[in-house]
């Protein structure tokens, strides 16, 4: 782990495995039921592909870069990468002893069983024998290899496949398993009451030696393969510097290997004759247990329907004046309206854009489209705003990592009936989540605006924590008008003086409210910051953190991900206090308050303190312009800086100690809190 004094920044990649801790020590957690603890197992896992996919794929590119352009942008590759497999290895390991002396032995305790192959009875040996022809052969392919010839191995991304030895040790088999076809978990039959499910994978196993007949097997051994995702360098480095490095990897091969994952069973001989095969290093090679892909453990079923088994849940939440509301214009006119989700209901935002289709004083609809859910109300509404007659323009963000494919095919449907479709600009993203409603009213035309922290996306609505506000406020709605007609091209810059926009203003905006606290600081004022990300990456901006700090400014900050910035440290941070909440929901919305000298000033919006968010992708962060929704955003910040069940100190130890109640205290368990909080103000006389 890196010391405090090494530098003024964390490794970004360093520090998010240890956000990766976070996740691991919720399956942990036996405060946690067992089938959310087995939902962290899968969260962590998932995490992990796509970090060696992205990050660490980055990281083995960056070492064929030109030598200069490593040193200017002061990449050590190597070093970091070592550093990476270090951590990694050792979570895999309490993950392998949490997953084996915990959830395993717990299940059973249940009657539910999740057995091998090798205990399976006769009754069960049938079923897998039924099972495997029925199901599971025809999927199945084969390969046997000679290591005497020449041979041309592909292992799919992410695809399970079983490495199969002989006694002849000149030979090797490989096949799939083919959980997308047959699913990853097998019932089987119950038996005086207890419940018993086995892998695929065990299927698979047992008939083996049909797939090889007249092979002798002495091993068999699972193994996964990840393969690098696009590098998305815009992401990280300016547009120069990219354009170097992409020069730099222009004869990278696509989807080249980052990580294959193997049983640690395999003999040293078996890995060799594996590498070859794959043209893999040794820094490539990552041993696991018997079985790799646990995020197929969100879909582990429960044959008991046992509830307890389960995190409670908990009704939505209704608002208070939009629940009952026929008229979303005259409501939202009279007063903003803030949702919260998954507290509340996506329902409010389908409600919103439903009444819009229909009004026939309706003339226009704005949206922006991060991640697209497969088939939604909203979708659906779009689709019949066109048939309506309204103008429909529909920004989709083409290179949403792992989604493109979806949002280009909701685009194209989008343009097929009559809507305006725009596709993402070259090497920046938009990410805000903004809507505008166009109205004529008594001959004039009014602008309804919907600015939020969260996607579009009714099914992420239900596990992200994120905010968003309805408004009529016409100086907001005139300035999100003027960013979609830059979005449309008919204007360079959107000339802001309400909103942050990101890449026009919203690093500058956010530094001068930091000098500003830190004027009132040397003037003798209180001074204070208190701000809740997802991530804190910009240099810039923490460098401008800790000239705040020295200067006496209070700064309190709440970061869900990684964090480079290292607080604490004396004559440096030592005003800076961070805290991680990692519970059932995941905290994605971003709150950001500064003191002012007493007269408070808070945003909201959809940009976290990174880089990528102030300088290269389309950002909206909002005032929050209502008294009444200040202080329900306010209050609803603090009691997540309260929390002392679920929240983490984020020191410069980097150990994710959990935040310790004193004698007597209250045990404040955010989410929950939150969840009270909001209950009794909407639904309260």
């Amino acid at each position: 782990m890196q010391e405090p004094d090494e530098n003024r920044f964390r490794h970004r990649d360093l520090n998010w495995l240890s956000f990766n801790e976070r996740v691991l020590q919720e399956a942990a957690d036996k405060l946690n039921p067992l089938y959310e603890r087995i939902k962290f197992l899968a969260i962590f896992s998932s995490n992990l592909d796509e970090y060696f996919r992205v990050r660490v794929s980055q990281l083995r590119q960056m070492k064929r870069v030109k030598k200069s352009i490593r040193k200017k942008l002061d990449l050590r590759p190597s070093k970091i990468t070592k550093q990476i497999i270090e951590q990694v290895k050792l979570q895999q390991e309490k993950f392998g002893v949490l997953y084996k002396k915990q959830i395993i032995p717990e299940l059973a305790e249940n009657g539910i069983n999740l057995i091998e192959s090798h205990h399976f009875n006769a009754e069960q040996k049938k079923f897998a024998t039924g099972f495997f022809s029925k199901n599971v052969f025809g999927h199945l392919k084969p390969v046997l290899l000679d290591l005497q010839k020449e041979n041309e191995l592909f292992l799919e991304n992410a695809v399970l496949y079983f490495l199969v030895t002989f006694q002849d040790e000149n030979k090797l088999g490989v096949v799939n398993i083919p959980v997308k076809n047959c699913g990853r978990f097998i019932a089987l039959k119950e038996e005086n009451q207890e419940h018993f499910i086995t892998y695929l994978d065990e299927i698979v196993r047992f008939k083996l030696d049909e797939l090889f007949p007249q092979k002798n097997i002495t091993g068999i051994f699972e193994i996964k393969l990840s393969r690098d995702a696009e590098l998305y360098l815009h992401d990280i480095y300016d547009g120069e510097l990219s354009e170097k490095i992409y020069e730099s990897l222009k004869q990278r091969t696509k989807g080249q290997p980052t990580r294959l994952l193997y049983d640690a069973n395999m003999p040293q001989e078996v890995q060799k004759k594996v590498r070859k095969l794959l043209n893999l290093g040794k820094i490539d090679m990552m041993p696991g247990g018997k079985y790799h892909n646990f995020k197929d453990f969100f879909s582990f079923p429960d044959p008991t329907d046992n509830n307890d088994l389960h995190r409670e849940s908990r009704p939505s939440i209704p608002h208070k004046n939009l629940e009952n509301s026929n008229n979303y214009f005259k409501t939202i006119s009279e007063k903003d309206q803030a949702v919260h989700f998954p507290y509340m209901s996506f329902k409010y935002i389908e409600n919103f854009l439903e009444q819009a289709v229909n009004d026939e004083a309706v003339t226009d609809i704005k949206i922006s489209l991060y991640r697209v859910a497969d088939e939604s109300k909203l979708t659906s509404c779009l689709l019949q705003a066109l048939e309506n007659g309204k103008n429909v323009t529909v920004f989709v963000e083409a290179k949403a990592r792992f989604d493109e494919e979806n949002n280009i095919i909701w685009g194209r449907k989008f343009e097929e009936k009559g809507a305006h479709v725009i596709y993402s600009y070259p090497k920046v993203k938009v990410h805000s989540k903004i809507m505008l409603i166009s109205r004529l009213e008594n001959d004039h035309r009014k602008h309804y605006a919907y600015i939020g922290t969260g996607n579009f996306n009714s099914e992420t609505s239900e596990i992200y924590c994120d905010h968003a506000i309805f408004t009529a406020n016409q100086h907001i709605a005139k300035e999100l008008m003027r960013l979609f007609k830059v979005l449309e091209g008919e204007l360079i810059i959107p000339r802001e003086k309400n909103l942050l926009i990101s890449p026009f203003s919203t690093r500058q905006k956010f530094s001068k409210l930091i000098y500003n606290e830190i004027e009132n600081a040397r003037a003798g004022k209180f001074a204070a910051i208190t701000a809740k990300m997802n991530s804190l990456e910009d240099h810039e901006l923490i460098d401008l953190l800790y000239k705040a700090s020295q200067a006496g400014v209070k700064i309190r900050l709440l970061v869900r991900g990684f964090t480079c910035l290292i607080p604490g440290i004396e004559g440096m941070s030592v005003n800076i206090y961070i805290t991680s909440v990692v519970d059932s929901l995941l905290e994605h919305g971003r709150i950001y308050i500064f003191e002012n000298g007493g007269d408070e000033k808070i945003f909201y919006g959809s940009a976290d303190w990174m880089s990528r968010n102030l300088d290269r992708r389309i950002e909206v962060i909002s005032p929050v312009l209502d008294e009444e929704i200040s202080r329900e955003f306010k209050d609803i910040l603090n009691i997540q800086l309260q929390d002392n069940v679920k929240a983490r100190i984020q020191d410069a130890s980097e150990d994710n100690k959990y935040v310790q109640r004193e004698n007597g205290q209250k045990a404040i368990r955010s989410q929950h809190e939150i969840y009270n909080y909001l209950k009794e103000k909407h639904t309260s006389s």
